[in-house]
């Protein structure tokens, strides 16, 4: 791999990982200090309000990836314009995206905590939860946008910087929030949405002070466009849907089979795979543009040089998380305030889940490789086969078939069910090479 080559990936994928990781760190510092601060039932109650926020996420990364994708291909062909066009109807949805998260989780609060299985135990904690994070929807959703596309347009390392600014700030809010006043779950979530107010801020000086090509001015609304952004970003979405709807799934299972002590154990599970996931999300986004770009100048060679750095990105990141969650089990435990019989439960259970995040790494990068070079058929495919069918089905009946215990191995069961059907559906689309449209 030249030196040219390695930093031009080094400078995409570095400042992505970073900014996928703080997003979820968000949650994971939430879970430490509401863990430590306000005990395991509460950390529970998080948990069960997971998959609100990471549905939350996924919608804003339907709106933001699908437009990445389009402005990437559209530089690469130097189509500054058509790019300019794309950003501002993608920051359009992404606005539309907030305010619905907004009013479904402030408005309709009870009926979102009924979608998510809360109990009479955890039911007003998650109320909680829910409302005071939908009510910072729409700053969250905006940071997330603009900062996909500094990316694209010349700002990586602004990214990194937002991230850091809103990650500290994050920490500082929760030990606030949750120690000192005494919040709990309601300070959890409004620190990280102040948080994230702040990092919208940081972002929007890249457009402020015109550091690139992109602008936030306006512009006539094409409703072709709207769809097509939201066509190209929805395998990032339903991608992003696998961990909700695992969360689910995993939820009801093991309430089923293990009680409060299964819930309790998984929160401390899930949050390690919420962080894990954005590194390679992350992986995956910063190859992004390197694969459009490449794909719309036609370069056969860089289009697969970049695919095989991101793979080996993938798979090395990941199994470095899997090495440290193997290793430090108890460790990891004790940040998230377990009590003793669930520190000693969870590290039984964590390798069982965690050897899914290698399979995961893979598939993650060939679903970015194949919506960046337009081939939204296959990844619409790969990713609903991954996030709405193979994780569901295998999660709720490999347990009745052939007992509770097993469903700690559904995550990487079905990750390897998948990475199947990706690598025919690879194979099957580059038969006759790679197609240019």
């Amino acid at each position: 791999m030249a030196s040219s080559s390695r930093k031009v990936i080094f400078q995409n994928v570095a400042p992505a990982i970073l900014a996928n990781a703080c997003v979820f760190l968000f949650s994971v510092v939430d879970g430490i200090f509401v863990g430590n601060g306000a005990g395991s039932q509460a950390l529970g109650a998080v948990n069960l309000a997971l998959p609100f926020v990471l549905l939350a996420q996924a919608l804003n990364a339907m709106a933001s990836i699908g437009g990445v994708t389009i402005t990437a291909i559209r530089f690469g062909r130097s189509d500054k314009a058509g790019a300019q066009n794309a950003f501002m109807h993608s920051f359009t949805l992404n606005l539309a995206v907030g305010i619905l998260i907004t009013l479904s989780g402030s408005v309709f609060t009870g009926a979102v905590c009924g979608l998510l299985s809360a109990s009479e135990s955890y039911l007003p904690l998650v109320r909680e939860y829910v409302f005071w994070y939908a009510l910072f929807a729409i700053p969250n959703a905006l940071s997330l946008n603009l900062q996909s596309f500094c990316r694209n347009d010349g700002s990586p390392g602004l990214v990194a910087v937002t991230n850091v600014v809103s990650t500290s700030l994050n920490i500082f809010l929760d030990w606030l929030f949750v120690f000192p006043l005494q919040m709990g779950v309601m300070g959890a979530a409004i620190a990280t949405g102040i948080s994230q107010t702040v990092g919208l801020l940081v972002a929007l000086t890249h457009y402020v002070f015109k550091k690139g090509s992109l602008r936030i001015q306006k512009y006539k609304p094409q409703m072709k466009l709207f769809r097509k952004i939201a066509f190209r970003g929805l395998p990032e979405a339903i991608a992003q849907f696998s961990t909700p709807v695992t969360t689910l799934c995993m939820n009801y299972t093991l309430i089923a089979a293990y009680g409060d002590i299964g819930i309790n154990a998984f929160a401390i599970i899930s949050y390690l795979s919420s962080f894990t996931m954005a590194v390679f999300f992350g992986a995956s986004e910063g190859m992004q543009p390197l694969f459009g770009q490449a794909y719309g100048a036609k370069e056969d060679d860089n289009l697969r040089h970049y695919y095989r750095a991101g793979q080996l990105i993938s798979v090395i990141g990941s199994a470095l998380c899997v090495a440290i969650y193997v290793i430090f089990p108890h460790f990891l435990c004790k940040l998230f305030g377990a009590d003793a019989q669930t520190l000693e439960f969870t590290a039984i259970h964590m390798w069982e889940y965690c050897w899914g995040f290698i399979v995961g790494s893979v598939n993650s990068m060939l679903s970015a490789y194949f919506y960046s070079t337009k081939r939204s058929g296959q990844a619409i495919a790969l990713n609903v086969a991954r996030s709405l069918v193979m994780n569901s089905l295998i999660i709720t009946l490999l347990p009745k078939l052939f007992g509770s215990a097993v469903v700690w191995h559904a995550f990487g069961i079905y990750e390897v069910f998948v990475l199947i059907v990706a690598v025919i559906l690879k194979k099957v689309s580059e038969r006759k090479g790679i197609l240019y449209r």
